[in-house]
Formats: structure tokens, sequence, C-alpha cells
């Protein structure tokens, strides 16, 4: 078994620990909760098939329906096989000490707290139900987190099946994005190794970078995140390849949520706008800072460059032509591409 540099079991510990309580719900709200988001997620991908044209003949995957300790759980065994090659470098620097490893998932547990209350869904392509976890061809799972939906919803006053329906169209979207092309999960978890490969473990350099990002002192170009400026130039070019490809994913979301929504949402136009000015606004100072760490304000940033360049290609090519975009990995859009819609044209289509 590879080295580890974290504990994962601590990491899930602290989170489900520090995690808050969440909204107070009946039974039968919670049984209403659960029974909505399996049907609306089965039939939100298939108006994403005859919207997207893809997927069609694919088994629909039931959703997995969880609560904030269950999404802790999840998202930690995904982080671990998906960091796997990063940590195994982490803990050659760092030795074996149990309690460095069990520190680090503590922090790490901060985090997972932090998010499980904000998370509203996700697709975890890695990740496998109880009854495939010997299945590596697994399909991975579709996590709604039953307990923020309802807690959103309500903050926005919107309409309970309105809004659970529109969750399921952006997280389903996502899930067909992984399974109807067949070689993108394997592109990202390749794209995720060499991004772990590249990276610098060494103590004093990063601290280098970290100080000269903080004091401003950054790279020529002077629009990279303090994210960014605190990688080496190999893992800087893998990171460009990753926010390309998930500013794709989140934009091709968006615009399937545009294109379906109304028909299907009646209050759709309400609940976007409402559920925009949520994303931007921060509750307070830790609230901001944290999200600032954890790149939040870049996630925004994908969701609308990305949901501009899809609008843009649709509108120029079509839905049919856009589609070469999930030939191979070298159709997918560089990240100077996913802000210059037309050099992706004439690269890809002529």
């Amino acid at each position: 078994m590879a080295a580890e540099a974290i504990d994962w079991g601590a990491a899930v510990r602290a989170g489900q620990r520090l995690a808050p309580a969440g909204p107070d719900v009946s039974p039968e709200q919670a049984r209403a909760v659960v029974t909505d988001l399996q049907q609306f997620s089965a039939k939100a991908e298939l108006l994403v098939r005859d919207t997207t044209g893809l997927g069609h003949g694919l088994p629909v995957e039931l959703a997995q329906i969880v609560d904030r300790p269950r999404w802790i759980e999840a998202t930690a065994q995904g982080m671990a096989e998906l960091t796997a090659p990063l940590a195994a470098k982490l803990a050659d620097r760092l030795g074996s000490a149990r309690t460095t490893k069990a520190a680090a998932g503590a922090q790490l547990g901060l985090v997972l707290s932090f998010l499980s209350s904000r998370v509203l869904g996700q697709y975890d392509p890695l990740g496998r139900s109880d009854a495939d976890a010997a299945d590596e061809s697994a399909p991975g799972r579709l996590l709604l987190v039953a307990p923020n939906i309802i807690k959103a919803e309500r903050e926005l006053s919107a309409d309970p099946v309105d809004f659970r329906m529109w969750v399921c169209l952006h997280e389903s979207t996502h899930r067909l994005q992984f399974t109807a092309v067949p070689w993108l999960r394997d592109h990202f978890r390749e794209l995720v190794a060499q991004f772990g490969a590249t990276a610098d473990t060494d103590p004093g350099e990063l601290l280098g970078r970290l100080v000269r990002a903080v004091t401003g002192r950054r790279n020529p170009a002077g629009s990279r995140s303090w994210i960014e400026t605190i990688q080496s130039p190999e893992q800087l070019a893998v990171f460009d390849q990753l926010m390309a490809l998930m500013t794709l994913l989140e934009g091709h979301a968006e615009h399937v949520m545009d294109a379906v929504g109304p028909a299907v949402i009646p209050s759709v136009e309400q609940i976007r706008e409402s559920f925009t000015i949520r994303r931007q606004r921060g509750r307070g100072p830790f609230d901001r800072i944290l999200r600032a760490l954890l790149g939040m304000d870049m996630k925004l940033a994908q969701y609308i460059k990305g949901g501009a360049f899809v609008n843009a290609v649709v509108e120029q090519v079509g839905m049919d032509t856009f589609n070469a975009i999930w030939s191979s990995p070298d159709t997918l859009p560089s990240r100077t591409e996913t802000t210059d819609p037309q050099a992706w044209i004439r690269r890809v289509i002529g």
C-alpha cells in the first residue's frame, strides 16, 4: 500500500464532528425530499440527453441522497483516491509520523465541515456506491445533499419542486458528461495525477512562493490567483488544462440549465437570480477568507466564463457540431480558448 500523508479517517471524524446541524425537517418532509430528488435526477438526465444529444440508450443510475456526514465520508473517499500520487510524495517528505498525518487529517476535516453545509450536489466520477465498491468500471455516483437543498430553498424562498429540479438539472448534466464521454473520466484522473506528480513538495520553495504571493510579488502576467502563484511552472501547465476542463464542464451545465429550465421549471428566472446573488455573497470574514483559500471565487468564474464560451459556440455552430468537443482530449478547449470561442472553432471545426 502506498504511503499516505493524510489520515483520512481522522479527516472524516473531524469533519463530521464539526459539521453544523442541518435544518429542522419532519420525517414526512425528509421522505418527500428524498423521493423528489431521486425522481427528478432521473427525469433531469433524460431531458439533458434530449437537449445535448449525448448518452441516449445509457442506463439512468439512481442518485444517492445523502446528509452532511455521509457527504463528508464520500468526499474524503474520492479525495483519497484522486490525490494518492501527491499524498505519496508528501509522505516521503514528511515521514511516517502518525501525529503529522492525524494533524493533516484534522485540518482537512475542518475544510470538509465547512463545505458540507454549502454543497448542494456533486457528481463524483471516481466514486462508487456500496453495491459497486469492488467494480472499478462503475460509472461514478451522483450525490445530492438533502439538508443543504432544503436550507437553500428556504433561504431563497424558492418553490421546493422547482428548486429541486433546478439542482438536479445541473448535477445530472455533470453525470452525463462523464458517462456519455467514455474517455473523460480517465483523462480527468490522469490530469490530477500529473498535477500531483509535478508538485514541488520542498517546504522552503513552497513557502517562498507563498510569501511572494501574499506580498504581491507575483508573476509578470499579474492575472493569476494566489493558488496559481505558488505552483511550479510544470504544475501550472497542468493546472491550466484542469481549469480549462472544469470551465467547460461548468459552462456546459449552465448552458443546459438555461436551455431546459424554462420549459420545466416555471420559476427558473427567480431561482437563477436569487442563487447568483447567494453565490457571490460571503457571510462573514471567516467565510470570505476560506472561500478565497479554497478557490471558490475561481469556481464562480468558471460558471461565467464557461457559460459564455458554450453559449457562443452553440449559437454559431449548433449543438450537434459543438459536440465535436467531446471527441478526444485534443478537441477540448485550452484555457485561452475558453475566453476566445472563435479560436476553438477555427482550430477544431475549421
